[in-house]
């Protein structure tokens, strides 16, 4: 007997799970508890456990959610007409979205998600790869600056509120210098 999809509302609760998950986990942390994450999207503990059986699986679909989204944005910006403009857009969104997210890649690093997450994982890099390579042919960006490169870059980038009061703006300066010497020597 096949399985039969799931009701247009059973839908809707795992949809306002996920983003009330994603709303909670940036504002307060992965550490709150589930009952939290059910208040936030208007639906009763239970709900929230129908959909994801385990805190850890919430977590994973909010990520996979996350690297869906920028691997969607990434590959509409491979497409842009501006490439050395696209990569600096993406690059500093990516810093600006991971800023001061040490939780979450602890919380990915104690589900052992990597995984399961390997799909929306390819997909990011590839759609990365696609942009560095357009910018670099446009000139915008060195010829020897690689993916993982730049990866490491906007991980360091994210990292940097932590390390000052005035993060967001310290961490501004930050991009401005890291992409000042990513761009091609004329």
């Amino acid at each position: 007997m096949a399985a039969r999809a799931p009701r247009a509302d059973a839908l809707r609760n795992r949809s306002r799970v996920l983003a009330a998950a994603e709303q909670v986990f940036v504002a307060r942390g992965t550490a709150v508890s589930t009952e939290e994450v059910a208040r936030a999207a208007g639906v009763g503990i239970g709900t929230v456990f129908r959909h994801f059986p385990t805190k850890a699986a919430l977590i994973e679909a909010v990520f996979r959610e996350r690297l869906r989204r920028f691997g969607e944005e990434a590959d509409r910006l491979v497409r842009s007409e501006e490439p050395g403009e696209a990569i600096w857009v993406f690059l500093h969104r990516v810093a600006e979205v991971a800023a001061g997210k040490q939780d979450w890649a602890d919380a990915f690093a104690a589900a052992n998600l990597s995984e399961a997450l390997s799909p929306a994982r390819e997909q990011l890099p590839r759609a990365l790869s696609s942009l560095l390579a357009r910018a670099q042919q446009q000139g915008a960006v060195r010829p020897d600056v690689t993916v993982p490169e730049l990866v490491a870059l906007m991980l360091a980038v994210s990292r940097v509120p932590e390390l000052d009061a005035d993060g967001a703006a310290l961490r501004a300066r930050v991009l401005s210098i890291v992409f000042d010497g990513l761009k091609a020597k004329a």
